[in-house]
């Protein structure tokens, strides 16, 4: 999915979740944003078996395309399994303007319904508890750059950066990951959350506030 409007300043808009959070639902109802782009990571083309160090080498590939984008003076909001530290690692990713991350999640057992109810006997109860278990790690990962960072850094990539930000700690300026909980909410609403999360995010870089912006590598 695609949408394009106008050209303010460029930025990288990150919204990352396990598999029914509502992430590309409610980044559907963004298309009304001057100067965006929404894409889902999956546009790329998920191939039969992909695994950790298949999502970051696509990781890569997108951030390489949102400097192609930069170009143009366009924002770009994707959405998809990346969390901030992969997307941080990223060999292209000090290259790119700004960079605003954001975690949409919901309680584990609305996800569990949400799972079941979408694709009816298509995932194993084994499947089903190891999206429960990856939503619970990135609700650690998005609070705190030390919890259990092996679980993305243990063979993976072996282009990615981790060293960027490997030690940083809780409660860093550059580890911002702003969380949506669409637990007992519509989609509308959890879209007017990331239209805000966007909006001041897009005034912290016009104002020299946003952390994850120039030199922020260094």
């Amino acid at each position: 999915m695609t949408w394009r409007h106008g050209t303010p300043d460029t930025m990288l808009f990150t919204v990352a979740g396990s598999s029914c959070s509502g992430k590309t639902t409610a980044a559907r109802a963004l298309a009304g944003i001057d100067g965006l782009l929404v894409h889902d990571f999956d546009e790329i083309g998920v191939p039969r078996g992909a695994d950790k160090v298949w999502r970051q080498r696509a990781t890569e590939e997108w951030v390489r395309r949102v400097l192609q984008w930069q170009q143009e003076g366009l924002d770009v909001i994707l959405t998809g399994q990346s969390p901030l530290g992969e997307v941080l690692a990223c060999p292209s990713a000090t290259e790119v303007d700004g960079i605003a991350a954001c975690l949409v999640d919901v309680d584990d057992a609305v996800r569990w319904q949400r799972l079941e109810d979408r694709d009816p006997g298509k995932w194993s109860e084994d499947a089903k508890r190891a999206f429960i278990r990856w939503a619970r790690w990135m609700r650690g990962h998005a609070a705190d750059p030390r919890h259990m960072p092996e679980a993305i850094t243990r063979g993976g990539h072996g282009t990615m950066r981790w060293e960027r930000w490997r030690g940083w700690a809780r409660g860093d300026r550059r580890w911002v990951v702003r969380v949506v909980d669409t637990t007992g909410r519509t989609a509308g609403q959890t879209a007017a959350d990331l239209t805000r999360w966007v909006a001041e995010a897009r005034a912290d870089k016009a104002a020299g506030r946003l952390a994850l912006s120039g030199r922020w590598a260094r």
